[in-house]
């Protein structure tokens, strides 16, 4: 999750994420040294929504509408072949991009309260994040580095409800899409 993960530190936060296994083997090293969300236990990830709602609001009502939002989506196939970047930012880019913008777009607007990071970003950019705070050499080393470990092939076939509970992210639930 980008946008500031390193400032996601709070209780009870929240976010729904498409976790990518497959993708550890070529950027863990990378993610531990440079992602700031690692230690705290967030896994290699395409962001689906963060911040989501409160830890609180997840009752046996909202689970069952989170459900059904995700559920109305079809499992797809997505392929990692490059990088992008954001300033001080590298990720991994997936393509195809859409059916992760419109997980995000159904989620938001089941709960619009809930724009993606906060509003801060007026487009959506799905992502894996590999660093981020880091200066262009940093960068530029990582993604040199990941080269060889691409392509990086996954089914997507649910989604993960992730809360931070104040020190590390903890999965408390996942949505299988349709």
């Amino acid at each position: 999750m980008t946008g500031n993960d390193s400032s996601i530190s709070q209780v009870a936060q929240s976010g729904l994420v498409v976790t990518v296994p497959e993708a550890e083997p070529a950027v863990r090293a990378w993610r531990d040294r440079l992602d700031p969300s690692v230690p705290s236990g967030m896994p290699a990830h395409v962001t689906v929504l963060f911040p989501f709602l409160p830890e609180s609001r997840f009752d046996g009502d909202t689970l069952a509408a989170i459900a059904d939002v995700i559920g109305r989506h079809k499992a797809f196939e997505a392929r990692f072949e490059g990088c992008g970047r954001f300033p001080g930012v590298l990720y991994l880019a997936p393509e195809p991009a859409a059916p992760f913008r419109a997980l995000t777009e159904a989620v938001v607007d089941r709960w619009p309260e809930t724009p993606p990071f906060g509003g801060q970003f007026a487009e959506i950019v799905p992502h894996l994040t590999i660093a981020q705070g880091q200066d262009d050499t940093i960068l530029d080393e990582a993604e040199a580095g990941l080269r060889d470990g691409l392509p990086i092939v996954t089914r997507v076939a649910s989604v993960d409800l992730m809360v931070h509970d104040g020190s590390r992210w903890r999965q408390r639930a996942s949505f299988a899409l349709g």
